[in-house]
């Protein structure tokens, strides 16, 4: 299965904007309040008073509809996470004691990183976090408040709640990471996320879906996507996630407000996509996802679209089940046209592209690509988020009825205005020359790679008869995406897109091109913790693509680490011979993937994209640490209010930026909570 997202890194902080961050002309703040390596970001719905009053209610039932699977998600990242949240939150708000000691303001930014990663574990590097309150201050703040408030089990003192959970917190064998991808360990053993059930090894997950596929099924649903796995009388069953099974509380709030935004649906066709996921989220059934799946890749005319279901695998080791997330956004139709001229030109692209002749498709159907406003997140696009994806995941639904991609334009609008005089390009970028390049076209070409990533790369090559959508197993992340970046970078530099007028020159491409390579390279690492390997599927794609780039080029010097004053820069001496290594690996990793060739993808991620120089990085960190710079951003959520008459029916939404974010997050944990504490 597809990863078909693309999330922003840390060289969106190169870019130049002309309004100074968080003071721009129209007075909006982007920028928020920062806690351990995270900045909050507010982003804009630009123009949404000009919307219909029929699409604004749309908007608010699909939003409404979005916030509620929010603890879906807390529980499939952790069998603990939604205790261990309300016991945080009770505290952070009850707590009579001092709120200025090391203890509490500890326990607040612990309960801050727990409210962002949706869980007790890093959102991108996936380890647990580490308390910097002690055990015995949590114990007595939880003693100190009113009992009824934490999440008791039946006859369960206070004492007995910590005894439980509490090792679960503070002690760092337990559950370590959430999602562990070390080569020749127990994948599923090893990782916390709660996909499956206790004692569940890797080898009888895979038998288990393995035994699943049919022999020549041309049209194989996505197996395992919706379930939890679990032993019941010594033996392996699915428990489905559905109104009337597990998360039944939190889909039937999702789907009451589906079926409230259906009469203010712009379309009979996306009526019938929304009456279709109620469907699936009634029966369970995974050819249900995929009805709904090719109506919604069909309805490309309405301006309104969402999301909302169980979609992407990151958070499971083994790529098949599917974390909840929801998404509510409208078409921004001023820069929409710069994504439909690539879309109207695909087969170009692909006839164009360096892979094999049998890996391509010989008709590329039905890809659709716009930009667009996003106007509520949610679930695992909350509050860190992608600035592209592409859907649906099926290969065989993508193959036969296309796909469509997005670029998140008021997201990337926000991440560089907030990027803004941050001194990352002087400290890292290697000469002034260099420098004015990525200034001057940075922004085009992020964008540009954001849509070519999402609107053909992704969309790109065809697997051959017989091959697994799970044949990459563990690596299938990490090697779909660097084949949706390779195909973004290699038609990059491409004359087609100067002459499709997407790129102001020739040379624009190179911009984007020294910037991959640096975060690649270097500035990725200072998001991973000394000693620790890169585990994050996006974050391993860029390390092999740059890491094996450079490797593969370096007795022509094409890319060249040097020292100056101490510290290594990177510098590209050859940017077509670069180009021409892009389009060697990836013919290397198409046939990788059009084959299900495992072993290859193994030795290509463990070989290139895990390894981390501790020297190399040692410098790296301390380098950023003097920027001040906060290496992950998310956003807090726009507020919408509905105002009705006196008969109850909407009249108008209004929308507000003002909500802090500790009052937003445990506003949901108030009005968006369904879901009980502890599963009895």
């Amino acid at each position: 299965m597809k990863l078909n997202k693309i999330f922003h890194t840390i060289m969106f902080s190169t870019l130049a904007i002309s309004a100074t961050a968080g003071t721009p002309a129209d007075n909006f703040k982007y920028t928020d309040e920062k806690f351990a390596d995270i900045q909050m970001l507010r982003y804009k719905v630009q123009d949404f008073e000009k919307l219909s009053l029929q699409q604004k209610t749309l908007i608010y039932y699909l939003s409404e509809a979005a916030l509620y699977g929010r603890d879906i998600l807390f529980d499939q990242n952790g069998a603990y996470n939604l205790r261990i949240r309300k016991m945080l939150e009770t505290v952070y708000t009850d707590y009579q004691g001092s709120r200025d000691s090391k203890d509490f303001k500890a326990l607040t930014e612990y309960l801050k990183c727990v409210w962002f990663s949706n869980g007790i574990h890093h959102h991108y590097g996936s380890e647990k976090f580490k308390p910097g309150f002690s055990e015995e201050f949590f114990r007595n703040a939880l003693k100190s408040v009113d009992r009824r408030k934490l999440p008791l089990s039946n006859g369960q003192t206070v004492d007995k709640l910590c005894d439980e959970v509490f090792p679960v917190i503070f002690d760092p064998a337990i559950f370590p990471m959430r999602v562990n991808q070390k080569d020749g360990e127990d994948l599923i053993k090893t990782s916390g996320e709660n996909y499956y059930g206790t004692g569940i090894s890797q080898a009888e997950v895979e038998q288990f879906y393995n035994s699943m596929h049919k022999a020549g099924d041309e049209r194989p649903v996505m197996y395992g996507l919706n379930s939890k796995l679990v032993r019941e009388n010594g033996k392996l069953v699915e428990k489905k996630w559905t109104t009337t099974g597990l998360y039944g509380a939190a889909i039937t709030k999702i789907v009451a407000n589906l079926q409230k935004a259906i009469p203010f649906a712009e379309s009979e066709e996306q009526k019938a996509v929304i009456n279709k996921l109620i469907d699936y989220y009634v029966s369970g059934n995974l050819k249900d996802f995929d009805d709904y799946s090719i109506l919604w890749v069909k309805n490309t005319a309405d301006l309104v679209d969402f999301t909302n279901g169980f979609i992407e695998v990151y958070g499971d080791p083994l790529g098949i089940k599917g974390s909840w997330e929801g998404f509510a956004n409208y078409k921004d139709m001023a820069t929409t046209a710069r994504t439909e001229k690539m879309s109207q030109n695909a087969q170009w692209f692909e006839d164009h592209s360096p892979v094999d002749s049998r890996f391509k498709k010989s008709e590329c159907k039905g890809i659709s690509a716009k930009v667009i406003t996003a106007a509520i997140l949610a679930g695992d696009l909350y509050p860190s988020t992608a600035i592209g994806i592409n859907l649906p995941n099926s290969n065989w639904i993508r193959k036969e009825y296309g796909s469509k991609s997005v670029t998140i334009g008021n997201l990337t609008d926000a991440y560089n205005k907030a990027a803004h005089g941050n001194g990352f390009d002087e400290e890292f970028i290697c000469d002034a020359n260099t420098r004015a390049l990525v200034r001057q076209y940075g922004d085009i070409c992020n964008d540009l790679h954001t849509d070519l990533h999402e609107c053909l790369g992704h969309g790109s090559g065809k697997m051959l008869p017989g091959v697994s959508d799970d044949s990459l197993r563990a690596y299938g992340s990490t090697i779909e995406e660097a084949r949706a970046d390779l195909f973004a970078l290699y038609y990059l530099a491409d004359n087609k897109l100067v002459e499709l007028g997407l790129t102001p020159t020739a040379d624009a491409y190179k911009s984007e091109y020294y910037t991959y390579i640096l975060n690649g390279l270097m500035t990725q690492l200072v998001r991973i913790k000394p000693g620790n390997n890169i585990e994050e599927a996006h974050m391993r794609n860029r390390a092999l693509i740059a890491r094996w780039a450079y490797l593969h080029g370096k007795d022509r010097n094409i890319i060249e680490l040097f020292k100056k004053n101490k510290k290594t820069y990177m510098r590209i001496n050859d940017y077509g011979q670069l180009r021409t290594l892009f389009a060697e690996l990836l013919a290397e990793i198409q046939r990788i993937k059009s084959t299900g060739d495992y072993e290859s993808a193994r030795n290509l991620v463990e070989t290139y994209a895990v390894k981390v120089d501790p020297v190399l990085h040692k410098e790296l960190i301390q380098r950023y640490a003097k920027l001040n710079i906060s290496p992950y951003k998310g956003f807090i959520n726009p507020v919408y209010t509905a105002i009705k008459d006196n008969k109850g029916n909407i009249k108008d939404v209004k929308v507000t930026y003002t909500e802090a974010y500790d009052h937003q997050m445990l506003r949901y944990s108030t009005d968006y909570a369904p879901l009980p504490y502890i599963n009895e």
